[in-house]
């Protein structure tokens, strides 16, 4: 673990662990738990996880004032790569995270102790998924590529299906008469299939599937807060989503179907079930997540009856530096995504944890 830093009455600590709790993991926690802004992504469970399945290793960024009490942190990921470079990643293989602070004054003396670990520890960038929007020397704000989406779940079934528009609202009322079945869980049977279900979903795609013990040290890491639904024909799975609880929100992270899951309806069904499932677990709110305007994914959670909410990341970089680029969309992999979706299953799922894992 590496300290260094002070600038008093605030004071930017540096910390970084590889798999070890940080010495005041205590404060962590318990300033995560209260601040109203922070996300599952800003927690030590979500930080720990990803160090433990990547080997990314995790610097915390702290602000306290006079008397040591934590003001504002910032976890971020040292994300290494061959393929895509390195950078500092608040937070690692998360949809939001960034700075949590007690003011402005505060978020802005946490961001200059990010940019100076980055040059501390010659990493070109620190990419920030959410919280303030820093505007000190090198930081550039990213907006108009993301978008996300969440509403208040409804009352009762009766009530969800009435809050989907119509159009949608009769394929879930189709898929709820068919013969599909779901189960959640988290034990290993249930894993294995949601891993299977998720890389073929993925390599279909074109992109390179997370390594299984990502999805793993996830579940571990949140216990009850954390947990598998899948969509079954005939016992055999066609949909699959892991999802996260935090604060009343069921948050489906990471999903997806085999070939025949859009024929099926599968993807239909296991949202609408997770609504059911989430509300048994005492959720309010169903949150779908961010996706890139103007794609598939984009269309189809507005057809469901989300608004879009525009997101605005940040992102800092060293003179003469210029963004990684991690996109599967760009035209820099457009040759790459083609092969992929052509490899064998077997092959992706060997090959992909090795290139997803520097994706960050």
């Amino acid at each position: 673990m590496a300290r260094g830093g002070v600038n008093a009455p605030i004071r930017p600590v540096k910390d970084g662990f590889s798999g070890a709790p940080l010495s005041d993991a205590a404060a962590w926690d318990a300033y995560a738990a209260v601040h109203p802004h922070a996300t599952p992504f800003h927690s030590r469970a979500w930080c720990e996880a990803i160090t433990k399945a990547t080997g990314h290793v995790c610097h915390l960024v702290t602000a306290r004032d006079a008397g040591g009490t934590l003001t504002g942190l910032l976890p971020l990921h040292h994300v290494r790569s061959p393929l895509f470079g390195h950078a500092l990643v608040g937070s690692g293989f998360a949809v939001g995270g960034g700075i949590l602070a007690n003011d402005p004054a505060v978020a802005a003396k946490v961001a200059e102790g990010a940019a100076a670990m980055a040059q501390s520890l010659g990493v070109p960038s620190v990419e920030l998924r959410g919280g303030p929007q820093p505007d000190g020397d090198g930081w550039h704000r990213e907006e108009g590529v993301y978008a996300g989406f969440a509403r208040d779940l409804a009352s009762d079934d009766d009530a969800e299906l009435l809050a989907i528009p119509r159009k949608q609202r009769a394929e879930v009322r189709k898929v709820l008469e068919s013969g599909l079945t779901v189960t959640t869980g988290r034990d290993a049977g249930e894993r294995r299939d949601h891993y299977r279900t998720y890389a073929t979903s993925v390599r279909n795609l074109g992109t390179p599937v997370f390594p299984k013990k990502l999805f793993d040290a996830v579940l571990d890491a949140f216990g009850d807060d954390a947990d598998i639904l899948t969509v079954r024909q005939d016992g055999r799975p066609v949909a699959s989503v892991l999802s996260l609880y935090w604060r009343g929100t069921v948050m489906p992270f990471w999903g997806g179907g085999i070939a025949d899951a859009r024929r099926l309806r599968a993807n239909e069904l296991m949202y609408f079930a997770l609504m059911r499932h989430a509300r048994a677990k005492g959720c309010t709110r169903f949150d779908f997540g961010r996706s890139k305007v103007g794609t598939g994914p984009f269309s189809y959670k507005k057809n469901w009856g989300f608004e879009p909410q525009p997101l605005v990341y940040a992102r800092w970089l060293a003179p003469g530096e210029t963004p990684r680029d991690t996109n599967p969309n760009s035209a820099k992999y457009r040759l790459q995504v083609n092969l992929w979706k052509k490899l064998p299953l077997w092959a992706a799922n060997r090959i992909g944890p090795l290139i997803a894992r520097g994706l960050g």
